[in-house]
């Protein structure tokens, strides 16, 4: 997924097609997003004194820990 929102980023970047290109990288961002945040309360990563975890989540790596 990450791979194809690329190559549609940079084909959209190089027709200088901004609505979509927005639209795209909106599309990618917001679910990543939710993920992380997802995975930092319902975890409760945050009750516990742990700064490398909030930085992989922060760093969009949540998923990986």
């Amino acid at each position: 997924e990450g791979a194809a929102a690329t190559v549609l980023c940079l084909s959209y970047g190089h027709s200088d097609d901004h609505f979509w290109l927005a639209l795209t990288v909106f599309f990618v961002l917001c679910p990543s997003v939710l993920v992380q945040l997802t995975l930092i309360f319902v975890h409760r990563d945050l009750s516990r004194d742990r700064p490398l975890v909030l930085l992989m989540h922060l760093l969009q790596l949540g998923p990986i820990i």
